[in-house]
């Protein structure tokens, strides 16, 4: 057997596993295999149960995979872990985070923000047409609810879990009150590996879906 071959044995008994230990559940059927790998990420049950999708947001991000759509990050963690050559194969999505910009630098010393948060507000409209991923910073998801609320920007589709004691469940309940399509989830859980899952999972679907002719 093939060291992929074995990998992927591997993984197909961790997902067999945590089917089995899951069991009932009240995710979709687009949402369960996010859920299920955020899980295999984390062999985490309490955090894969505590996710919350709005209605049609494993939709919304799919079909902004398959357009090509930015992916946008609060810090460049997530944007590495993402895969490219899914990303290439689902509709030729990039990557983008400016957290180490010197702009982003400026902007945070200039209007006291985190530079996760001034990351994020350097992009402006561009987020409009975009799939935003924060991962860490709570920071970070306030300022993409501060341009959604103040100056109407409205991404494709957020992916919000930051993690931490200080505002990153209360950031999180907000996006889930905001009316954007997204993925969270609640407490102060979450991460840069549930991000991380979270997308390659959307872009597997992605794949499949073409895979059966879809």
């Amino acid at each position: 057997m093939t060291i992929v071959a074995k990998g992927a044995a591997i993984e197909a008994e961790s997902f067999r596993i945590v089917e089995k230990e899951l069991g009932k559940h009240p995710f979709s059927p687009l949402e369960f295999p996010l859920v299920r790998r955020v899980i295999h990420a984390t062999a985490d049950f309490e955090l894969g149960r505590s996710l919350v999708f709005s209605p049609g947001a494993v939709e919304a991000g799919m079909a902004a995979l398959r357009e090509g759509a930015s992916i946008i990050t609060d810090i460049n963690m997530v944007a590495a872990g993402i895969s490219r050559v899914g990303l290439e194969r689902a509709g030729g999505s990039k990557v983008a985070c400016r957290i180490a910009d010197p702009t982003a630098r400026a902007e945070a010393d200039a209007a006291d923000l985190t530079r996760s948060a001034a990351a994020i507000r350097s992009f402006g409209a561009e987020l409009q047409e975009a799939v935003v991923v924060v991962g860490n910073a709570p920071t970070a998801l306030r300022e993409v609810l501060r341009l959604h609320e103040q100056e109407g920007v409205r991404p494709r589709l957020v992916v919000g879990v930051p993690v931490g004691f200080v505002d990153a469940a209360e950031s999180k309940a907000a996006l889930e009150k905001s009316g954007l399509d997204s993925i969270t989830n609640r407490g102060r859980k979450g991460g840069t590996p549930v991000a991380v899952a979270l997308v390659n999972a959307m872009i597997r679907l992605v794949l499949q879906e073409r895979r059966n002719g879809g």
